[in-house]
C-alpha cells in the first residue's frame, strides 16, 4: 500500500489515510492513531478533568472511529469527524458520571485554611480549574477553538450546531473565565 504523506507535516493526506483505513491496512491504522491520539486525549482530558476517564474515552473514541470509518466520506477532513466522536463520547461519560452517587464532601471544619490561595502551578492551574468549571458545551467550544485551533465552521460541524451558537459559546466562555479568574484574585 502506498500512503502519500503531506509534504508540510510528513503526515498522509486524509483521503489516503481513509482509503488505507477502509482497507484495514495496519500501517494506516497505526498512522491514524499516532496522528490523532494526542488531539483526542487532550480534548477528553479537558472535557472530563480526570486522566483515567480521559484515557478510557479517548481510546473508545479512536476504536469507534476505526470501526466506523467505512461510512466516512473520504473527501471530508478527518479531524472534525474524530473530534465529534470524542466530544460525543465525553458527553456520554459526563452524563453517566452525573448518575453515579456523589462522593462524600469534606466537612468545612477539616479544611486547612492556612493553605496559600494559589497552588504551586499558579496561573496555569487557576485557568485549568476555571475551564473545568465551565458548562460542558462552553468548555467544548472553547477547547476546540483555543486549544485545538479549529475554526468556527469546523467547531459547528463537531458540535452539530449553528455557526452563531459556536461564536456565542466561545464569547460566553471567555467572559465567564475572565469573571471567574478575577473573582479568585487573578489578574487577566
Amino acid at each position: 500500500m502506498s500512503i502519500r504523506r503531506d509534504r508540510r507535516h510528513d503526515d498522509p493526506s486524509d483521503a489516503d489515510l481513509v482509503r488505507g483505513l477502509k482497507r484495514k491496512h495496519p500501517i494506516a491504522q497505526r498512522l491514524f492513531v499516532e496522528q490523532y491520539q494526542h488531539v483526542v486525549f487532550g480534548l477528553c482530558l479537558r472535557m472530563l478533568g480526570h486522566r483515567q476517564d480521559a484515557e478510557d474515552v479517548a481510546q473508545d473514541s479512536l476504536i469507534r472511529a476505526l470501526s466506523g470509518v467505512h461510512g466516512f466520506d473520504g473527501n471530508r477532513p478527518l479531524r472534525p469527524w474524530i473530534l465529534r466522536i470524542a466530544a460525543n463520547r465525553c458527553r456520554t461519560a459526563l452524563a453517566n458520571r452525573r448518575r453515579r452517587p456523589a462522593l462524600l464532601e469534606v466537612p468545612e471544619s477539616i479544611v486547612d485554611h492556612r493553605r496559600p490561595r494559589f497552588d504551586s502551578d499558579g496561573l496555569a492551574g487557576e485557568l485549568d480549574r476555571a475551564i473545568a468549571r465551565l458548562k460542558p458545551k462552553l468548555r467544548l467550544a472553547f477547547t476546540l477553538f483555543e486549544e485545538q485551533g479549529l475554526p468556527y465552521e469546523e467547531i459547528a460541524v463537531v458540535m452539530k450546531c449553528p455557526l452563531g451558537s459556536v461564536k456565542t459559546w466561545i464569547h460566553r466562555a471567555r467572559a465567564r473565565l475572565a469573571t471567574d479568574l478575577t473573582r479568585r484574585g487573578v489578574r487577566c
